[in-house]
């Protein structure tokens, strides 16, 4: 019989120790996924250091998973069978369960949030998408506002869903931090929807950023970078301004957004952290939520086939730290430290 492990979280500010868990038993509509591979985000460097979404202690954390099926809820069967290869989003950070954090050896994570993984990718690339792809189509797709954390909107931008088909759209949207996890997925996923895509990101990434369909990339290291990007969105006749989705999200991030937006007539400002309290009236802005079931349709009938086509890439490429849950907390030492175009990653 199997047996599992995990990277225990005993108190917020401490190391994660290694330790027995019990095995995940699958809902009706989960799956359990014996872990090859794990991913880190910024999100989880702040469960470790402030015990943010953590509803319990000792916690197991961790959103990012690709592995074999091991088992199957009764309505999951249609979707997967034991032995399959898939990635998928561990959502304890809204259940609270240890079975749903995925630094562990068996995570149980909901079928609307896991896709088959085609043979070609390997789980150790293929797994710094399941997150971000997440946070994407919720900072893309979300049609009415909601609360991210108390006092917190999120944004609604109401955006359409990424196509396997070439589609145009009217619309332009800002990237900032495009060769960031999120932020490439965002790219992705917005130029499947026919948006046009403006990124921001160091020069060294303008490649990474095209590669995600970026229509155009400005280096916010060069002087003037703004009135660059002002002048590239209000160069697109006939198009809308949409606004800016901005995967950095720092105090100095939001005050060139907020430049930008005054200079288009405002628009949507999406983050990846709560934004400015004061706004002006022009600008909606709000902090995403990484949970939300308008991304269901996208894990159902988007990610697979895409992934297979080569529509949709695994980006950025995987640092991958060791192999083992001992080295959880040095991949999270070196997230802390910062990384630029990478996602890092634990093989299990």
């Amino acid at each position: 019989m199997s047996s599992n492990k995990a990277a225990w979280l005993n108190k917020a500010g401490t190391p994660l120790e290694v330790g027995e868990a019990p095995l995940p038993v699958p809902g009706p509509n989960e799956i359990v996924i014996q872990n090859a591979a794990i991913a880190i985000n910024p999100l989880d460097c702040h469960m470790q250091d402030h015990g943010v979404f953590v509803q319990q202690f000792p916690a197991i954390f961790g959103c990012d998973v690709a592995g074999i099926v091991s088992e199957v809820g009764t309505e999951a069967q249609g979707r997967f069978k034991k032995g399959d290869r898939v990635l998928g989003h561990a959502i304890n950070l809204v259940t609270g369960k240890p079975q749903d954090g995925a630094y562990a050896l068996y995570t149980a994570v909901p079928a609307d949030k896991a896709a088959i993984l085609p043979d070609s990718i390997p789980f150790t690339q293929g797994v710094v998408a399941a997150f971000a792809l997440e946070a994407a189509v919720c900072a893309l797709s979300v049609k009415t506002p909601g609360i991210a954390m108390p006092g917190v909107p999120t944004p609604a931008l109401g955006l359409p869903y990424p196509s396997l088909q070439s589609v145009s759209s009217n619309k332009t949207l800002i990237v900032y931090g495009g060769s960031s996890s999120v932020g490439s997925m965002t790219t992705q996923l917005a130029a499947a929807a026919g948006i046009k895509v403006i990124a921001i990101a160091s020069e060294r990434n303008f490649d990474l950023c095209k590669s995600c369909g970026a229509s155009e990339v400005f280096d916010y290291h060069e002087s003037g970078f703004v009135e660059k990007v002002i002048a590239a969105a209000s160069s697109a006749q006939g198009r809308e301004f949409v606004g800016i989705f901005d995967a950095i999200s720092t105090q100095e991030t939001y005050d060139i957004d907020l430049k930008i937006l005054a200079k288009l007539g405002g628009g949507h400002l999406a983050a990846v952290h709560p934004p400015p309290p004061e706004v002006p009236e022009n600008v909606k802005a709000g902090m995403i939520f990484a949970v939300n079931d308008v991304a269901t349709p996208v894990w159902k009938e988007y990610v697979t086939p895409a992934l297979e086509s080569g529509k949709l890439k695994c980006l950025p490429p995987p640092t991958i730290v060791g192999k083992g849950l001992e080295y959880v907390n040095e991949a999270l030492a070196k997230s802390k430290a910062g990384v630029s175009a990478t996602k890092l990653v634990v093989e299990l």
